[in-house]
């Protein structure tokens, strides 16, 4: 008899930025038409994905992690409007985005040979996905645009950042580490 296999391991992991003010406007969109929802990754903001292999985290690792985001500190934000990427992905833009941009930089810098988006783009756009191509078509991305837009803006505190891992599987995704941002006096 063979033993019973366990869970997969995680493949892979991401620095994020949790959102849960944003839930209830986008998370039954999401969950048709954004993958990670699925997999178990929350409304977020990435800072930097991908980020290493789980099974190269450290406790070093996550010192590094931690003193890269520390300078930036806890900060409240607005998502105002919807935006694109071309046609296949639709997203919701912070306001402040520098914040986001602030942090993406920061762990960049520090793990040099982690790039936003595997270094992809040249501007590593903060945003938090509502829904993409591969997980829905055009019409089912603007009905989603329709009924989110009369709920914006959204208000946000972001007070944390995540390490999560994960893989491709449904509801693999944990978050292992949490980064709390410093506290400063609320802006509104």
């Amino acid at each position: 008899m063979r033993p019973r296999a366990g869970p997969p391991e995680p493949a892979e992991s991401a620095v994020l930025v949790p959102v849960p003010e944003a839930e209830r406007v986008v998370s039954r969109h999401r969950a048709r038409l954004d993958g990670a929802a699925a997999r178990g990754v929350p409304a977020h903001v990435t800072v930097l994905y991908p980020f290493l292999p789980p099974a190269a985290i450290t406790a070093a690792t996550l010192e590094s992690l931690a003193a890269a985001v520390a300078p930036v500190g806890a900060f409240d934000c607005e998502f105002p409007v919807t935006a694109w990427f071309g046609s296949d992905v639709l997203w919701l833009a912070p306001r402040p985005d520098e914040p986001f941009r602030a942090m993406t930089r920061a762990v960049a810098a520090a793990f040099p040979g982690y790039r936003p988006y595997g270094g992809a783009f040249d501007d590593a756009v903060p945003h938090l996905t509502v829904g993409d191509q591969s997980s829905g078509g055009t019409g089912d991305l603007r009905a989603a645009e329709a009924e989110v837009r009369p709920l914006l803006p959204l208000s946000a505190r972001i007070g944390r950042v995540w390490l999560m891992t994960g893989g491709a599987a449904a509801g693999s995704w944990r978050t292992v580490a949490e980064f709390p941002l410093r506290p400063r006096p609320r802006t509104r």
